[in-house]
């Protein structure tokens, strides 16, 4: 079953932020994930207001999508996105109808 990485991100420091961002394709590729949703510009419907960006990343499965957070290459360029953002991540399975 497929599962989705959603982050809701604040970006504090730009700049810095994109040496992070620049990075996360090729690692996200090398793990079988792809982006559903890169940054976008959400609209508050209902509830608190958006992050400033919003990313949703598809992989094959759940076990994919950790393997890829818990990835050498990844936790590598993570003190970047620690640093340079504040951020709210889950791994939710998708919808098997």
């Amino acid at each position: 079953m497929a599962a989705y990485v959603i982050n809701e991100i604040v970006v504090t420091e730009p700049e810095r932020f994109q040496t992070y961002s620049q990075q996360v394709p090729a690692i996200l590729a090398k793990y079988g994930g792809e982006y559903v949703i890169r940054g976008g510009d959400p609209e508050r419907v209902d509830g608190p207001g958006p992050p400033d960006k919003l990313v949703v990343l598809r992989f094959e499965s759940r076990e994919a999508a950790r393997a890829w957070r818990t990835s050498p290459e990844y936790l590598a360029i993570l003190p970047i996105r620690e640093a340079t953002s504040t951020s709210r991540v889950y791994i939710v399975d998708g919808y098997a109808g």
